[in-house]
């Protein structure tokens, strides 16, 4: 009996002893992405905090009023998404051109919208993770069809119906408030105008329209901001999840905003200004909005991930 008992106790051991054990592996935070950096969540104003105004002296109405918005935690790509990464699951709707940019190292540009989406589910999908888009019932981009490359493309209104569960763990576009977040380094202390600096020299390529200077340059070639992100001002515009509506800010919802409605637009968010824009076009809270079907040599795009802590 004595035996018995200690047999019991022995066994007891063991299993509270593989109990702890199993507790403290799920507790571990899980590991960043491969070249993404994580964005803590919290509270931001987002918009033209700094008061700047056009060349008539107008405000920008767009990035008004500023507002407060808070985020979750998110991950998004330490660079913009290259050449290299991009031609392992998709080709450009037009060729890359060393005249504006090429190489394994230099951002994908000639890249709409829906072909951004479509290579955030390929590469979700080939790295065995939960896709975030889901269009004609479906999350694999072998049964959406082919690319709408213009307005007037009969299945363009389909390809705007895609959903976004943003609970999925694979790669997606950031929302515009994400990507303006991320581009002021999760901070408005300091309240750069670009993304790291008030100096654009020091942290974007811009306004390259001479010969000389012409086209993109690769990824990480200026300086990164203070979350050691590259490319947030400057280089390629980016393509954001939101539709484009230029009075959105005005009732814009503050919990994770994700923009307007598809009935209020028809073109999506870019933003971060490219090589051939001004200075002023490259600052944190300038908004653009493009038609989704685009492909041209400044629209390129960055991956997010929703937090998997």
């Amino acid at each position: 009996m004595r035996k018995m008992r200690l047999v019991l106790i022995f066994v007891a051991a063991v299993m509270l002893f593989v109990t702890a054990t199993s507790c403290e592996k799920t507790t571990e935070p899980k590991v960043t992405p491969g070249k993404m950096i994580r964005v803590p969540g919290g509270t931001f104003t987002m918009g033209n905090t700094r008061g700047v105004v056009d060349e008539y002296g107008d405000e920008y109405d767009d990035e008004l009023p500023t507002h407060s918005v808070t985020l979750n935690t998110f991950y998004i790509g330490k660079y913009l998404v290259t050449q290299a990464e991009y031609s392992k699951y998709m080709q450009p709707g037009s060729p890359w051109k060393a005249k504006f940019g090429l190489g394994k190292n230099y951002p994908a540009y000639n890249v709409s919208w829906y072909a951004a989406i479509k290579y955030c589910n390929l590469r979700s999908i080939a790295e065995g993770l939960t896709p975030c888009y889901t269009l004609l019932g479906s999350t694999n981009p072998a049964d959406w069809g082919e690319i709408p490359d213009d307005d007037y493309d009969p299945d363009i209104s389909t390809w705007d119906e895609v959903i976004c569960d943003f609970h999925a763990n694979g790669y997606r576009l950031p929302t515009e408030a994400e990507w303006e977040y991320a581009a002021r380094g999760a901070t408005n202390n300091p309240d750069y105008l670009y993304s790291g600096s008030d100096d654009p020299d020091a942290v974007a390529c811009y306004g390259n329209a001479d010969e000389v200077g012409w086209g993109s340059r690769p990824v990480g070639s200026k300086a990164p901001n203070g979350l050691k992100i590259y490319d947030m001002s400057g280089n390629i515009e980016e393509w954001c999840w939101d539709w484009y509506h230029w009075r959105y800010y005005e009732d814009s919802p503050q919990d994770n905003p994700t923009g307007a409605s598809q009935a209020e637009s028809w073109e999506r968010v870019a933003r971060g200004g490219c090589w051939i824009f001004v200075e002023e076009a490259c600052r944190v809270s300038k908004r653009s909005g493009n038609d989704p079907s685009n492909i041209t040599l400044i629209n390129g795009f960055r991956l997010c991930r929703s937090s998997i802590d």
